[in-house]
């Protein structure tokens, strides 16, 4: 009796792995000088990439080229554009929040005197996307693109406080007990309130944007300038009265319904129910 050997079963696959030298080397590229608002050299930045300046040359003068960079003529630095953010907000949700709430952040930069600006989540850490400025001849405004620390700042807070549980997982955050109090008393309150981690005399308050599901999309912010002269200004309480009403009506215009205040969110530790959506019979 001969033993016939069974055939070998297929091999495993291995994923391939493809490999663009050229786009990774532009992706460094971007990805360094976010991080640098003065911007480098191209020298500079083959320095800190570990690559040679004929390496990066073609790269960059491309990047130049199509908008993604801006060389400036006087000390020969490359900075990064709005060119990312401006197609994030073609791609993604943040062009429709955009667009409802310039004109109401507008007019509550006329009506308080002070700057606002709108922050949502990305990945581990806020974006602020949009701004206002406010008319007067002092100001405190924050950058349009810049990263925000969730676990430190006012707008971080409220979208810590109203995320749903897989968001919040998502955002990788490490809620110990002080924070978790914080953010109940985000919850119970509908807003923060806290002095700026970065100026003296600016205190931060910042409400919830909702959208269609109920879920939070944003948080509104303002970073109250307190002003020592004698002229009539508008308090903070009365501030913060006003955003939570402009808050509220970007919530509206976003699809989200069902009560004048801001809906509850879970209990850190478990899951959000889901909402009510909207119908035609509704």
């Amino acid at each position: 009796m001969s033993l016939a050997s069974s055939p070998p079963g297929p091999a495993a696959k291995t994923p391939p792995t493809y490999v663009v030298p050229a786009l990774e080397k532009a992706i460094d590229v971007i990805e360094l000088l976010t991080g640098e608002p003065g911007g480098l050299t191209i020298s500079e930045i083959a320095t800190r990439l570990g690559r040679s300046i004929s390496e990066l040359f073609r790269v960059v003068v491309v990047l130049d080229r199509r908008g993604w960079l801006f060389k400036d003529p006087g000390n020969d630095r490359y900075r990064v554009t709005y060119k990312l953010l401006e197609i994030a907000h073609r791609a993604t949700p943040a062009q429709e929040l955009a667009q409802v709430a310039a004109p109401l952040m507008h007019d509550l930069a006329l009506r308080i005197a002070q700057s606002c600006h709108l922050v949502v989540l990305n990945d581990t850490r806020g974006l602020v996307i949009l701004r206002q400025e406010n008319p007067g001849p002092t100001a405190f405004a924050v950058r349009v693109g810049t990263a925000v620390d969730l676990a430190a700042s006012c707008s971080g807070h409220v979208l810590l406080a109203f995320a749903d549980a897989r968001t919040l997982a998502m955002t990788g955050a490490t809620i110990d007990p002080a924070l978790a109090a914080t953010l109940d008393r985000v919850r119970a309150s509908g807003h923060q309130r806290i002095a700026s981690a970065l100026m003296q005399g600016v205190t931060d308050i910042s409400c919830p944007v909702f959208g269609f599901d109920g879920g939070v999309v944003a948080a509104l912010t303002v970073p109250f300038l307190t002003a020592i002269d004698a002229a009539p200004h508008v308090s903070l309480e009365d501030a913060l009265i006003d955003l939570s009403r402009v808050a509220a009506r970007m919530s509206t215009a976003l699809g989200w319904y069902g009560r004048d205040t801001a809906p509850a969110a879970p209990a850190l530790s478990t899951a959000a129910a889901p909402r009510k959506r909207r119908t035609r019979a509704d």
